[in-house]
């Protein structure tokens, strides 16, 4: 086989705008069959069903990834290898259920087999098919068609464009079913509790906020320097300055030290609320993490101070603690 002097970038942009132009294509021609089979999926999910999700060849990890977009945002889904369904795994169906079986063609011969099997499960069936007129189609109670004009592979043979658009809108049916179901952050959150994400959107501040001789705290009428030396033995790189009350009124940070310096030739011997930051960036400690990462992406800071309803100082969120959480 030889060689061809290909230019690679130029080829490549090809490719994806033939997949492109099969995406809008395909969205072009979105009407009532897929507002039909999203109401199917629907009142699956509303009866206590699952979505079970079935394709063959490029289509089978296609429809592992769909099914697990589905599972991932609220709608109980699983994929179904056809091969495997016809030695035995037809056992995770249930009446309830639907099928959503995805083959481009609609006749691939291990789809079309294992659809009167379904049936007589009594399950309703869903075709996402680029041939609305085809046998998969027919045996079908809602038709979404993917019909590309072309694929990316220059012998109109390999699934590029098709394989796109079927997963493209595997997600738009994903995200029809999130919305119409009402299903929310915090749900997305339990569904992820391993990773970052449901770290972030689980967490509270006080699950995470520094407390007792891990948080540096002074009183106004404190010199500079018994304020450094609070936040050294906290190991701090800032000191919540609180009012008689333990109201919180200002900070005092690494950064304001080196900024201070200059500006004050005797800093250390000065009382801390002359040089202090006034009226400090706080949150509560219900908050959810998530939300201290908004602010220290926001301000630009490093430090963010936790106060009660009161406004009392009761504990302190430094940004390098963050990678040790696992929430950043």
């Amino acid at each position: 086989m030889k060689q061809k002097s290909l230019n690679v970038v130029a080829r490549a942009r090809q490719v994806l705008e033939i997949e492109i132009e099969g995406l809008r294509h395909v969205a072009d021609h979105l009407d009532s069959r897929f507002e039909k089979a999203v109401g199917l999926l629907l009142d699956t999910l509303n009866q206590g069903g699952k979505i079970v999700v079935t394709g063959i060849g490029k289509n089978l990890p296609i429809a592992e990834k769909i099914a697990a977009t589905f599972a991932s945002t609220g709608s109980t889904s699983v994929a179904l290898n056809p091969v495997q369904a016809l030695h035995g795994d037809l056992g995770i169906l249930r009446p309830e259920d639907a099928l959503l079986a995805l083959s481009y063609s609609g006749e691939s011969e291990e789809i079309v087999t294992l659809i009167p099997l379904v049936r007589r499960n009594g399950l309703r069936i869903i075709a996402m098919t680029g041939h609305p007129d085809s046998a998969l189609a027919r045996h079908s109670d809602a038709v979404i068609p993917v019909t590309v004009t072309r694929e990316a592979c220059p012998f109109n043979m390999a699934p590029t464009a098709t394989t796109t658009v079927t997963l493209a809108v595997g997600d738009a049916l994903a995200i029809l079913l999130l919305e119409a179901r009402g299903f929310r952050l915090e749900d997305y959150a339990k569904l992820h509790p391993g990773g970052a994400i449901g770290r972030t959107l689980l967490l509270r501040v006080r699950d995470i906020m520094r407390t007792g001789n891990r948080l540096a705290c002074a009183r106004t009428g404190t010199l500079v320097k018994d304020v450094l030396l609070a936040m050294t033995n906290a190991r701090a790189g800032s000191t919540g300055i609180v009012d008689e009350n333990g109201r919180l009124i200002g900070i005092f940070t690494d950064g304001d030290l080196r900024r201070r310096l200059a500006q004050y030739p005797d800093l250390l011997q000065r009382r801390i609320e002359e040089v202090m930051v006034p009226n400090p960036i706080a949150i509560a400690p219900d908050a959810l993490a998530v939300d201290v990462l908004k602010l220290f992406e926001k301000h630009k800071i490093d430090d963010i101070l936790v106060v009660d309803d009161d406004g009392r100082l009761i504990g302190a969120i430094d940004v390098q603690d963050l990678p040790r959480l696992k929430i950043m």
